[in-house]
């Protein structure tokens, strides 16, 4: 690398500054200018029109509900535990302070997902790449780290820029905070596995932070299982230690348990969404080849009459269409493996298509498109890794990538993919990118360099 350039990699910090204020910028850029202070159903971010009135709602002493007819089948004036509550709790204290300002939200949403996030992404790349360091000295240049250092700049970078990213910050939808969150529970989950002496406020931090993601997105809650399961893998604690950070999610989830339990007579943990999700995901309407979006009013006549006839209420509408998709699967499961395995090209897609506007087909080539390659790249060089023995390899943190990256895929190809469901996987896929991408620089520049002269650390 050049020597200006290498005295510029030896002030990580300021690198990561200038990165986390491009951050910020986009995200700014995009909710003033292309989102604005309206409230709209672009590509994608649907959801925000949703979540706005349903905290407008609270706001008007109605309580967890919608004034008409809603998404997905709640009638109106009754409870509705379909939305995370979380975020909606966002939007009511935003627009308690400043009033119903949709722009106002969206700037602070920017500013602090466009900080935290590539922030997360520095710490977790470099505590991945330096597990000797424990994490210590990240911003402190030495030869030693220096590599590590340049690799979580990059996937901070990355992150600063990726299309996906900063255009459903922007929207007032749970996206931005989600994948920040899930970057700090991974972040101090590897974090613990490689301090020596795991203290109880770490544990409680992983238990927090977990109960904010699950909040988030109660998706996250069926992947807690096998996070638990490779830090105890890796770290090897007393079983015993688990026990706060469990307690801490099952203390987050249940005032919400108590609140739909008085509002539907029946004990739903969380969100009444899985069972809408997975019928929809698998009806026969599809045949083998599942298409990710239909207008609203199909899904609606999708649910059997005698469903509808029943004046159920949301939650218990969600719990009978769970059955009746089991009962689906179960009449013809060589159609649900081939129906699922039509999901793949939609999870995975990263070329322009003539059904997408301009918005989609920039935002998708534009991020995963361009990014894809370094990806697999870097995912390649971190497979090929040599391990002294299988308990070394399943105990690093890349397996705890790995798996995430697996079960979180799996889940959406055996119910229903969206493009944006797969955001999740891409935040973890960038850390592969910058990885990647060092490493084919780097062989760019061996090419380069003259016989004889070495490179500058």
């Amino acid at each position: 690398m050049s020597d200006k350039l290498n005295e510029l990699l030896k002030n990580p910090k300021r690198v990561l500054v200038a990165i986390l204020v491009l951050s910020v910028l986009l995200r700014v850029l995009t909710g003033i200018v292309f989102y604005g202070n309206e409230i709209q159903a672009l590509p994608g971010t649907f959801d925000e029109v949703s979540y706005h009135n349903l905290a407008l709602r609270v706001m008007d002493g109605h309580g967890f509900s919608f004034g008409e007819r809603w998404w997905p089948g709640t009638a109106a004036n009754e409870p509705t535990a379909h939305w995370s509550y979380l975020y909606t709790i966002y939007l009511i204290v935003v627009y308690s302070i400043f009033g119903p300002s949709p722009l106002l939200a969206r700037i602070l949403q920017a500013v602090i997902v466009g900080i935290v996030m590539p922030w997360l992404l520095y710490r977790l790349s470099f505590r991945i790449f330096a597990p000797k360091t424990q994490g210590e000295g990240m911003f402190a240049y030495t030869p030693q780290v220096a590599r590590a250092q340049r690799v979580a700049l990059l996937a901070a970078a990355i992150g600063a820029v990726y299309i996906y990213f900063f255009y459903y910050t922007a929207s007032l939808i749970t996206e931005g905070f989600y994948i920040t969150g899930i970057l700090w529970v991974f972040d101090t989950a590897v974090a613990i596995t490689q301090s020596q002496n795991v203290t109880t406020k770490q544990w409680a931090v992983l238990g927090l932070a977990m109960g904010i993601t699950i909040l988030l997105r109660q998706l996250f809650l069926l992947f807690m299982p096998f996070l638990l399961l490779w830090l105890w893998w890796a770290k090897r604690p007393r079983l015993t230690s688990f026990v706060l950070p469990v307690a801490l999610v099952v203390l987050m989830i249940t005032p919400w348990t108590i609140r739909n339990y008085r509002a539907f007579d029946r004990i739903v943990p969380l969100n009444t969404n899985s069972g809408f999700a997975f019928f929809w995901g698998n009806h026969p309407r599809y045949g083998t080849q599942f298409i990710p979006i239909l207008p609203s009013g199909e899904y609606y006549r999708m649910i059997p009459d005698e469903l509808q006839a029943q004046g159920l209420n949301e939650a218990e509408m969600d719990s009978a269409l769970l059955s009746e998709a089991l009962k689906i699967i179960a009449a013809d499961p060589g159609r649900y493996v081939l129906l699922s395995l039509s999901r793949i090209p939609t999870y995975f897609m990263f070329w322009p298509s003539g059904d997408s506007g301009i918005v989609s087909n920039l935002s998708r080539v534009g991020s995963f498109g361009v990014f894809l390659p370094f990806m697999i790249y870097g995912l390649f060089l971190t497979l090929k890794q040599s391990f002294s023995s299988w308990r070394e390899r399943l105990a690093s943190p890349f397996t705890l990538l790995y798996l995430f990256m697996l079960v979180y895929t799996g889940m959406h190809i055996l119910t229903w993919t969206l493009i944006r469901y797969r955001i999740p996987v891409d935040v973890i896929l960038v850390i592969f990118a910058g990885y990647g991408l060092l490493d084919l620089a780097e062989r760019v520049l061996a090419r380069r360099r003259p016989a004889g002269v070495t490179a500058v650390s």
